[in-house]
């Protein structure tokens, strides 16, 4: 298999081998803590049974990051990296044993929420950091195959610390002991991830040059500039920004899906009142989703070098369209499963190519700005989503109208790009001296 020749021609390369071990094992832990906070907020019997319902959650999980990703961009550029993965992830285990404790002793409640919310905006920063590294241990030819590799089997863990923790949850008893136990699992993780980031070297991710407290104070407080000047910069190199506005596309989009996948899980494929049995019916959602993802590991590394990652994406926005337009013709449960496989296999192989773009035409100096705008428009795109999910889902989430408008979406986005990107090409070509 090319994902096997892939790692082959990437494991001689020991610090990405423990790069990628601090992603593996840090994305299962977040998998495992995610799922209970699906548990908790869809999935049980007082929670987000309606559209407002589930859009009202996805806006409080997902914006407060979006606030405070700016920030992380201008500590990614001076910070060391390492030191991050070490840190972010300590702090991680810390917070979810705290909320394990709430848990047992009184409960969710708001303080539940807020600690949730840190922890989920943390997680983020982690995997920018993460992003902004990978070139630091791997470059030439390798990048983009470590690009197609990394992300696609860090989703794969995460997907398999979800499914770890369901299981948990059906082992256990019914109750908060249960919600405490699969976390306290989880920080465990968080802290073998930490320990794994240790075998790093502190200055191995960079960045080349870091700042003084003085120098960073002054960062922070000019920060709106240096966002400025960091989006100015990847608008000039032309390809980061428009695989950045078609990556948000992409997302707002495929949330619209994602919050309708629920509400058809719960309430319309199986009986609204028995919340297990949607919550079984969306983990089958979800683990066609993941055959998606890890589809894009074997096909990715093949056809991407050949066509060219925008061609690639142009692809991958053409598959999610048929996606859609299967969820038009129907929504029986077959119909859902298929048509979660081809978007999860699209939003995949889409992101692999705008990750190798991004990380290809940027210079180190603003990679980490640019990854943090990456997550800033990633989850930005997300609570969109969530709002518009709300205005036109019907409680049972599904809306052959909607479907029809996403399908359209999807390839409208598919045109826009491909012409831009071709424009981009053309124009690089002509501005490019030829060799001496």
């Amino acid at each position: 298999m090319q994902v096997i020749d892939d790692l082959k021609a990437l494991w001689p390369l020991r610090d990405f081998r423990r790069l990628f071990a601090v992603r593996l094992t840090s994305q299962t832990a977040d998998g495992m803590f995610q799922v209970g906070l699906a548990t908790l907020f869809f999935f049980s019997p007082e929670n987000a049974s309606t559209a407002v319902g589930v859009a009202t959650a996805f806006a409080v999980l997902l914006l407060p990051f979006t606030i405070v990703g700016p920030w992380a961009g201008v500590l990614l550029d001076r910070w060391r990296r390492r030191q991050v993965l070490l840190v972010g992830n300590l702090v991680r285990v810390g917070l979810t044993a705290t909320i394990a404790l709430l848990m047992v002793t009184g409960g969710v409640g708001p303080a539940v929420y807020v600690l949730a919310l840190a922890n989920l905006s943390i997680n983020r920063f982690l995997l920018a950091a993460l992003s902004a590294s990978l070139p630091r241990v791997v470059d030439g030819p390798l990048l983009l195959t470590a690009n197609s590799l990394t992300p696609t089997l860090g989703a794969a863990a995460a997907f398999v610390g979800g499914g770890l923790g369901f299981l948990l949850g059906l082992v256990l008893p019914e109750g908060h002991l249960r919600d405490g136990a699969a976390l306290i699992v989880a920080a465990a993780v968080m802290g073998v991830a930490a320990l794994l980031a240790t075998r790093l070297g502190k200055d191995r991710l960079g960045p080349d040059e870091r700042a003084d407290a003085a120098q960073l104070r002054a960062a922070l407080g000019t920060l709106a500039r240096g966002l400025v000047e960091g989006a100015r910069y990847l608008v000039e190199r032309r390809t980061p920004a428009q695989a950045l506005g078609i990556m948000a596309t992409h997302r707002f989009l495929y949330g619209v899906t994602f919050i309708a996948s629920i509400l058809i899980s719960r309430n319309l494929l199986s009986d609204p009142t028995d919340v297990d049995a949607g919550l079984t019916t969306f983990a089958g959602v979800l683990g066609a989703s993941a055959v998606g993802f890890m589809l894009s590991v074997v096909v990715t590394p093949v056809l991407s070098p050949r066509v060219g990652p925008q061609r690639w994406i142009v692809l991958c926005l053409l598959l999610a369209t048929v996606s859609q337009l299967l969820l038009v013709v129907s929504v029986s449960r077959t119909a859902v499963l298929v048509a979660a496989g081809a978007l999860g296999l699209a939003a995949q192989g889409a992101k692999i190519a705008v990750d190798t773009i991004v990380q290809r035409d940027t210079a180190d100096a603003y990679r980490g700005r640019a990854f943090a705008l990456y997550d800033v428009l990633y989850n930005a795109a997300f609570v969109l989503a969530a709002a518009l999910g709300a205005l036109t889902l019907p409680d049972t989430g599904y809306s052959r109208v909607l479907f029809l408008v996403l399908a359209l979406g999807y390839a409208a986005g598919a045109v826009v790009f491909g012409l831009a990107s071709r424009s981009a090409v053309d124009r690089r070509t002509v501005d490019t001296p030829a060799p001496a």
